[in-house]
């Protein structure tokens, strides 16, 4: 496996979600597939498979560059601007 980008290997202890909901769509009314969680600012977000794709837009708009997966189970992080993964 090759080494993770300069992102990942920032990501000292990976965020959690403190409520199992996308904050965005909650605001909004709408339903989300899977949620990520932010790993500079702990916000979590839906998917890009949710309509609204929160974690990608908020990626974008903030240049946060690094999610975790809040699904049970999943332990990976990924980081946009480099397009890399790194389970953890």
């Amino acid at each position: 496996m090759a080494p993770a980008c300069r992102h990942i290997q920032s990501v000292k202890t990976v965020k959690h979600p403190k409520r199992m909901l996308c904050e965005e769509c909650e605001k909004i009314g709408a339903d989300w597939v899977h949620l990520r969680i932010c790993q500079q600012c702990a916000a979590t977000l839906c998917c890009d498979d949710s309509p609204n794709r929160h974690a990608t837009a908020h990626a974008r708009s903030t240049k946060h560059p690094v999610i975790a997966s809040a699904e049970t189970g999943e332990r990976w992080l990924y980081c946009y601007p480099d397009d890399a993964f790194a389970e953890y």
